[in-house]
């Protein structure tokens, strides 16, 4: 008869070092705290304004405890805030930011858009806070990609109070989701559906204005990728840099990292690419 392996004996205090979450909106701010309570960095990618700022506020303890919660780690917010500190980096101050997102990852994210849609949301407009109805606010935004071209909408997105933080010389920002003609027509009832497993392919824009030797500079930055692996990829990206101890202790947006670019390449390492646009025309 075999010689049986022996079971590995694990320490009944063996904790993780980083917990990374990714359930459904409404559960994020309890796992946070009992991660910090046990000695664990924490990254979020909520995209649910109200936990936002929730997550945001257990930054005093987390900077007492030396560790950090990253808020908003998906593709949007996450990616989108590290490519506007990279537009940032072109600018000698920022006056505007806009930010586009379209498609969903898995059915949770699906249903958190569809409540964003039905809800108000807060843009910032010549440094005053300004609360605009879901579902309004029409603008036909230009992703990368076989996505192409868009009609977005306002809604209740964390991504202003996030950009805002990192970038407190905005006079501007704003942030808009896409929606058919069908999402327009029944966002405010109950989804009519299961939405699928994935959302397949999506994409984000960010474009950022500003001033540059006295000089007006936009710079616009995109993503095509599916919303489900490029919130994962980020999500993994920013655990890896915890754990190796590259992140602040407290809680922060990714915008308000020293610099974006050791994250962009390592996303890119990983698959998810960012575009950038550039052209010219005149009238």
């Amino acid at each position: 008869m075999a010689a049986q392996p022996l079971p590995v004996k694990r320490a009944i205090d063996d904790a993780p070092g980083v917990v990374v979450i990714a359930s459904a909106v409404g559960s994020h701010v309890e796992s946070a705290t009992r991660a910090l309570d046990g000695g664990a960095h924490v990254v979020s990618i909520s995209d649910d304004t109200t936990e936002v700022e929730a997550l945001l506020e257990l930054g005093p303890r987390a900077t007492e405890l030396g560790l950090s919660v990253v808020v908003g780690a998906g593709f949007a917010p996450g990616m989108t805030d590290l490519l506007a500190s990279l537009a940032a980096r072109k600018l000698d101050v920022v006056d505007e930011i806009a930010m586009a997102k379209t498609g969903t990852g898995g059915p949770a994210c699906a249903r958190q858009h569809h409540r964003a849609l039905k809800r108000p949301g807060q843009v910032l407009i010549d440094g005053e806070w300004v609360t605009r109805s879901g579902g309004s606010g029409r603008d036909l935004a230009w992703f990368p990609g076989a996505i192409g071209a868009r009609d977005t909408y306002r809604a209740d997105l964390p991504d202003p109070v996030l950009l805002h933080r990192a970038f407190p010389s905005a006079t501007r920002i704003s942030a808009r989701v896409s929606a058919t003609r069908r999402d327009r027509l029944t966002f405010r009832l109950p989804m009519l559906r299961p939405p699928h497993a994935d959302g397949g392919p999506g994409a984000i824009r960010i474009e950022v204005r500003g001033r540059a030797g006295g000089a007006v500079t936009t710079a616009v930055y995109g993503v095509m990728d599916h919303p489900s692996v490029a919130s994962g990829t980020t999500a993994a990206v920013m655990a890896l840099a915890a754990l190796d101890s590259e992140l602040p202790v407290g809680a922060f947006g990714l915008g308000e990292l020293d610099d974006p670019r050791p994250f962009l390449r390592r996303l890119r390492e990983r698959g998810v690419k960012a575009a950038s646009f550039e052209g010219s025309g005149q009238l």
